[in-house]
């Protein structure tokens, strides 16, 4: 499944001219076995969590820099969802939302959320952090990919999401 909209992700981002660089390796879960294969890149490797307002039912994305811890309490106060509210969303909102699944939460993905029913938060890090590259998965977490933070910006505007930039400690 995940290689189909892979290939969809590549097509889109080539009609917006937009380059990648992508470096294939056996499917990882977590950031920490994601590293050893990205030895060569140059840039921040992202980590994402896909999470749901408990009160008002919104879905949120974010992405971080892979080193920034996000406490989502202090992460629901700063989007005004109220401390506590935050929550990891469960795998079937993802499959739906963004038709990806656990271990493989990517900003790439809100290619998929159509009806931009999911809120992305970015790390202003990402963007305003001088990197040569931002690396998220391609819909799979057996590849990474890697495109400039300005083509990143021109993605999420393109298919209607709007970053809420934040800091990360």
């Amino acid at each position: 499944m995940s290689e189909g909209l892979r290939s969809e992700l590549e097509k889109y981002l080539e009609t917006l001219n937009i380059q990648t660089t992508c470096v294939d390796h056996p499917p990882v879960f977590t950031v920490e076995e994601m590293m050893p294969h990205l030895q060569e890149v140059s840039g921040a490797v992202t980590k994402n969590l896909f999470l749901k307002d408990k009160k008002k039912k919104g879905l949120w994305l974010v992405s971080a820099r892979h080193d920034r811890q996000v406490n989502l309490n202090d992460l629901a106060k700063k989007l005004g969802v109220g401390s506590g509210n935050l929550r990891f969303a469960d795998e079937a909102a993802m499959l739906e939302k963004l038709k990806v699944g656990q271990g493989c939460a990517t900003a790439l993905a809100l290619l998929f959320d159509k009806d931009q029913s999911v809120k992305f938060v970015l790390d202003r890090d990402l963007v305003e952090g001088g990197h040569e590259m931002v690396y998220f998965h391609p819909m799979t977490n057996a590849a990474t990919m890697g495109l400039r933070p300005d083509d990143l910006l021109r993605f999420l505007k393109e298919t209607g999401h709007e970053p809420v930039l934040e800091s990360f400690e």
